[in-house]
């Protein structure tokens, strides 16, 4: 599953486990673009493949979540002005759901993990130019994140990414990674 994925800044220890990947972060890395912080990092570890068309990539996350902005989660890139990373991320002293859009500027929204247990599991799909990230609960049943823009091309590259912006050594363990067709795009069913 992660054979045919290829690093945009490989991490210093990586893993693949039992079908998993485990990530351990290197010093101060992060994806971000200008707004509130006015910097642009684009030094986080993030590994991924080409997709063409319309997709679902789906994930569970299992990590160390202990300093401020460690994260880790799904990608979706098409440049370093232009993508798309949601996860969890730890912030206000626990972790968050997490998602950034930046077209040219990040914008960042987050929201305490309601009912998803320890590890959370995301699906991210491509609707054209329409992308959803949706999480599921310990029930089963998949909620909405977010549904945003991106001017995609035909073909992006998505994959998994985890950053540490004020540290080095976050662990992080992605398992059931996998890229499919795309689900319905009935958002309300």
């Amino acid at each position: 599953m992660f054979d045919a994925m290829r690093w945009l800044n490989e991490p210093p220890h990586w893993s693949v486990e039992d079908e998993a990947l485990v990530v351990t972060t290197g010093n101060r890395t992060d994806f971000w673009r200008e707004t509130f912080y006015d910097f642009v990092r684009d030094d986080g570890h993030f590994l991924g493949r080409d997709v063409t068309g319309d997709f679902t990539a789906q994930v569970t996350l299992a990590g160390q979540y202990e300093t401020l902005y460690d994260q880790m989660g799904l990608m979706l890139r098409v440049d370093r002005n232009n993508w798309i990373k949601a996860g969890v991320e730890f912030t206000d002293g626990r972790p968050h759901l997490s998602c950034v859009v930046t077209r040219d500027f990040s914008d960042w929204s987050v929201v305490a993990a309601p009912d998803v247990g320890d590890d959370v599991t995301l699906r991210l799909t491509r609707h054209g130019s329409a992308v959803r990230v949706q999480f599921r609960t310990v029930g089963g049943d998949w909620r909405l994140l977010r549904l945003g823009y991106l001017p995609l091309p035909a073909t992006c590259r998505v994959g998994v990414m985890a950053c540490s912006p004020q540290r080095a050594g976050f662990t992080g363990r992605f398992s059931g990674f996998a890229v499919t067709g795309p689900i319905s795009p009935d958002l309300h069913a």
